[in-house]
C-alpha cells in the first residue's frame, strides 16, 4: 500500500501542476503578434481575432450588436482601425490605425490590468477632463467615494505567499499617505478579521475576480474603482523595493492602483503616476501635478 502511494505522488503532483498551468491567461507579446505589423484594414491574416481581443482587453474595442459584423473573425475590419488609432493618438504615437512596430511594442508592455476604456455594454464609454496640459481621467459615472466617507479602513488577504509579505505594510503605508497628503482622504490598517474598506494581496492566475493574471511581465496589478476596495497584485511578478533592472518596484504600482480605488483612471501624461504602464527597474512613486489635480478634481477641491 505504502508503495502504491508513494508512485501515485508524481502523477498527483503532475496533474495539480497542469491545472495551475492552465489558471493562468495566456500572455500576448510583441513577438505573438509580429507577423501582423503593417497590416491595415481590409486584410484578412490568421491570427487578428486573437489580437483584437487584446486590443478589447485595453479597452479600445467593443464589437457591437455581440460581436459585429467582423467581431469573431480574421478581417483587420474599419472597428479594429479605430480601435488602434485611438490607442495610438492616447499613447502620441503616430495615430495610422494600422499595426505598427512601436505600436505593438508599446501595447506589449508590463501595464496595469485596468483597460485604459471601461467597456459598458454596446459601446466604449470613458468620462475625460483634460484642462490644458492635465491629462487624468475618471471612471465612467465619475465613480468615487461618498462624500461623508473620508477614512477608509485596508487590510491584508492573500491566496499566495510572496518574499515581500513582510514589506507590504510599509510599502502601504507610505503609498497611502501619499494620497493622503494630496486629498480629503486619511487610511488606517486593520486586522485581517476586520471588514475593512479595501482589502489588498497577492494572487496567482485565475484568483476568483474575473480578471485572471497572467505570470511575469504581462499584468502587474489591478484594483477596483469606488466602492469595490480590492487590490491585487499579480504574486508571479519579480517584485522589489529596491528594483534592479528586471524588477517591478512595488511602491510605484501600490501607489497607482490607489488612484483607481480613489476613482481615477488613466492619465495619458507619461510622468504621471497613474500613466498605465511601467518599467523594470523604474520608480516612479511621487504624484505629479496631474495625478494632484486629477483626484481633487473628482472630489470638487480644486
Amino acid at each position: 500500500m505504502a508503495s502504491q502511494t508513494s508512485s501515485a505522488m508524481p502523477l498527483l503532483f503532475l496533474l495539480l501542476h497542469m491545472v495551475v498551468l492552465r489558471t493562468v491567461e495566456s500572455k500576448p507579446t510583441a513577438e505573438t503578434f509580429r507577423h501582423l505589423v503593417g497590416c491595415r484594414r481590409g486584410r484578412i491574416v490568421e491570427g487578428v481575432n486573437e489580437f483584437k481581443q487584446f486590443v478589447k482587453k485595453l479597452g479600445y474595442l467593443s464589437h457591437r450588436n455581440g460581436g459585429g459584423k467582423h467581431g469573431e473573425d480574421n478581417e483587420f475590419d474599419e472597428d479594429l482601425e479605430s480601435a488602434i488609432r485611438a490607442y495610438q493618438a492616447n499613447y502620441q504615437l503616430n495615430a495610422t490605425g494600422s499595426l505598427d512596430a512601436a505600436t505593438l511594442k508599446q501595447m506589449t508592455k508590463p501595464r496595469c490590468g485596468i483597460a485604459d476604456v471601461m467597456v459598458h455594454g454596446n459601446k466604449n464609454s470613458k468620462s475625460i477632463y483634460r484642462f490644458g496640459t492635465a491629462r487624468y481621467e475618471f471612471f465612467l459615472g465619475n465613480l468615487k467615494w461618498p462624500l461623508s466617507k473620508t477614512h477608509l479602513t485596508y487590510n491584508f488577504r492573500s491566496s499566495v505567499d510572496v518574499p515581500l509579505d513582510e514589506d507590504i505594510r510599509s510599502v502601504c503605508f507610505r503609498a497611502f499617505e501619499r494620497w493622503a497628503n494630496v486629498s480629503r482622504f486619511t487610511f488606517e490598517e486593520v486586522s485581517e478579521d476586520y471588514f475593512a474598506d479595501i482589502e489588498i494581496g497577492f494572487h496567482s492566475g485565475d484568483h476568483g475576480d474575473g480578471n485572471p493574471f497572467d505570470g511575469p511581465q504581462g499584468t502587474l496589478a489591478h484594483a477596483s474603482p469606488p466602492t469595490g476596495g480590492k487590490l491585487h497584485y499579480d504574486a508571479d511578478e519579480n517584485w522589489s523595493t529596491d528594483p534592479g533592472p528586471d524588477e517591478i518596484d512595488l511602491e510605484s504600482v501600490t501607489v497607482h492602483e490607489i488612484g483607481h480605488l480613489l476613482g481615477l483612471q488613466h492619465s495619458m501624461a507619461p510622468d504621471a503616476v497613474m500613466y498605465a504602464y511601467f518599467d523594470s527597474g523604474v520608480t516612479k512613486r511621487r504624484l505629479n501635478r496631474d495625478d494632484v489635480h486629477g483626484i481633487r478634481a473628482l472630489y470638487g477641491l480644486l
